[in-house]
């Protein structure tokens, strides 16, 4: 029974009706008045707050007015933010990318290259010659292996660098080799002799990286062909092309001449890198 009681009192306490009454302060005249209870205050302060945060909420979400919350990101903003971290990133890996390209161009320029470069051209000179040099004729006991071998050597270290030049070059020039490629001396260039103010052509398609003069070189291009093959053409007497300039195989680029310090007349000094590695020009270029 005394429970029962107390609940009815604890429900009494939330349905017991109280009536809010706004009054004239000057005539006591009733202007308004409100019946209510504990459980209806309760009810419409919930309703009214849940309305809040659902209108808060919407405030925030869909309109401008979020960007003035502290601490707060805007959307674009967090998207632009994404982009600019994005083309930082591909600017940073395109300055990396050029700093190694004009990096073998001054390689290029001063004719430098590295003990361990100079040993693996070295290395396939001398494979070149034991191939050229050695019996690959097949026996009947181990014919189809000494093929397999042959055509392996044949064409993994000397066909290796030919491979990419799947196009023809065309001459620079007609003249004498006065000065042969030769690695032991490491000169890695013909000199091909011609009278001053012979045209030199582009030996291929490609586009001109670096048209200028040099102390040492005198008037000096260098062009990027596909395949990443470079070809370089040193001791010119003037230079008609320009650096980015696009030039056709057979295209004049220059003339002859006898420009630069290293130099002991009228020729053209000319280069074939792949990949940062001088290739012999004769093996592509009938200059005679």
């Amino acid at each position: 029974m005394g429970k029962r009681k107390k609940d009815k009192n604890q429900k009494s306490k939330w349905t017991h009706h109280y009536r809010m009454v706004v009054l004239n302060d000057d005539t006591f005249e009733e202007r308004f008045s409100l019946k209510l209870n504990r459980l209806n205050v309760f009810m419409l302060t919930l309703i009214s707050a849940v309305l809040l945060i659902g209108a808060t909420t919407v405030l925030i979400a869909f309109t401008p007015i979020r960007e003035y919350i502290p601490g707060y990101a805007d959307i674009t903003t967090k998207r632009n933010s994404i982009e600019l971290t994005k083309e930082t990133d591909s600017i940073q890996q395109v300055l990396r990318t050029n700093e190694e390209f004009y990096g073998r161009i001054k390689m290029l320029l001063n004719g430098d290259i590295t003990t361990e470069e100079y040993e693996r051209i070295d290395s396939i000179a001398k494979v070149e010659t034991d191939i050229e040099t050695a019996d690959l004729a097949p026996i009947k006991e181990d014919s189809l292996l000494r093929e397999e071998v042959a055509q392996e050597d044949r064409y993994s270290v000397i066909a290796g660098a030919k491979a990419k030049t799947n196009f023809v070059f065309f001459p620079p020039i007609k003249g004498i080799i006065s000065g042969d490629y030769d690695t032991e001396i490491k000169h890695y260039a013909v000199d091909v002799a011609a009278a001053s103010g012979t045209p030199i052509k582009a030996a291929a398609d490609g586009t001109v990286v670096f048209a200028s003069w040099s102390a040492e070189t005198g008037y000096t291009m260098l062009i990027e062909h596909a395949y990443g093959l470079i070809t370089v053409y040193k001791h010119a007497g003037s230079l008609i092309k320009e650096q980015n300039d696009q030039v056709l195989a057979g295209e004049v680029i220059a003339s002859v001449g006898n420009t630069g310090e290293l130099t002991t007349g009228p020729h053209l000094h000319f280069e074939i890198w792949s990949d940062g590695y001088p290739l012999d020009p004769t093996n592509f270029i009938n200059f005679e």
